[in-house]
């Protein structure tokens, strides 16, 4: 775990979270529009969270909210807590990679989460398009019951998705799945406990030049 700077302890750390957040995170980006739909009932996909959006959720009833980034900006993440902390919603890590394929312990993490939060919840990484995607085609699948064919269409440009780019090789874990049970009917939690090999899929997946610079020097994607 990193260690906090000195400056969080200081008068002006407020102000100088907003700035790292707004200007180092891109997060000025994300004020206006922060990519969030209601995905289920009880579930919504975001990018970053600025402390109004977590107040817009927390009056619509969120209890949990899940951030999929670990703790990879101080002044962001000290204004995710501070903002949780005052509406009274639980914060809870679980780092996820936007471009590799997530291992086994992440997917049963991921699933057993799901079964412990207190809902409604908000799961976002941040951007709102990669992470937060691959949780939300688990959360169909696994709290929905949406089969894998349709849970994964949260994996799409919509929410600003890349599937050309390296992104797009958490496509290529449910497409995998896909090919596989057209062959044996097997289930998904089957499939990820006995056949799932992410080292074979993250070699096989070939990305796209011009996409990779679209989302890593334009869009800025984590």
């Amino acid at each position: 775990m990193r260690s906090s700077p000195g400056w969080l302890n200081s008068r002006f750390a407020p102000a100088l979270c907003y700035a790292e957040m707004l200007f180092v995170d891109y997060g000025i980006a994300r004020v206006a529009y922060n990519n969030r739909h209601r995905i289920s009932k009880d579930v919504w996909r975001s990018a970053q969270p600025a402390p109004h959006h977590v107040g817009w959720l927390a009056h619509r009833g969120v209890k949990t909210i899940v951030n999929l980034r670990g703790e990879q900006s101080f002044g962001t993440r000290w204004l995710e807590q501070q903002a949780c902390a005052r509406h009274g919603i639980t914060l809870v890590d679980l780092a996820l990679k936007s471009r590799a394929p997530p291992t086994r312990v992440q997917l049963r993490a991921m699933r057993d989460l799901l079964r412990s939060v207190q809902y409604p919840i908000l799961v976002h990484c941040k951007s709102g398009a990669d992470r937060a995607g691959l949780m939300s085609v688990i959360v169909r699948h696994e709290r929905d019951g949406v089969p894998i064919e349709e849970a994964r269409k949260q994996l799409s440009l919509r929410y600003g998705h890349v599937r050309s780019a390296d992104t797009g090789v958490l496509d290529a874990v449910f497409q995998r799945y896909l090919e596989d049970k057209a062959k044996t009917g097997v289930e998904f939690w089957d499939w990820v406990e006995t056949s799932y090999d992410p080292d074979q899929i993250r070699r096989s997946f070939k990305a796209r030049g011009w996409a990779n610079r679209l989302v890593d020097n334009l869009l800025h994607r984590e």
